[in-house]
């Protein structure tokens, strides 16, 4: 089973998707924004966790801003039709308690 339990190892829909968008967000900070962060990720866990050591700047909130929208919309379409996605939503929580 896939991280978000959507389907099998590499056929989940839902955790490639919140993959691509958390992939592309942070690449994004470092190069368009010019951000410094410090990363850490478990990829057979589904875990990343990025730090920002000094005070974000507008290019990076806007980044992280659209990185919540894009998982929001993920989470309402896919989140009532297989409840819960433990990892998932618990990562949707901290992202935008966060930002």
């Amino acid at each position: 089973m896939g991280h978000a339990g959507f389907g099998r190892s590499g056929k989940d829909i839902v955790c490639a998707s919140i993959s691509i968008l958390v992939i592309n967000t942070l690449n994004a900070i470092e190069v368009l924004a010019n951000e410094h962060m410090i990363t850490e990720s478990d990829e057979s866990e589904g875990y990343i966790e990025c730090q920002f050591p000094d005070e974000i700047n507008d290019k990076t909130k806007l980044l992280m801003d659209s990185l919540v929208m894009g998982l929001k919309e993920i989470e309402q379409n896919y989140g009532k039709r297989k409840r819960p996605f433990l990892k998932e939503k618990r990562f949707f929580e901290l992202i935008i308690k966060e930002v």
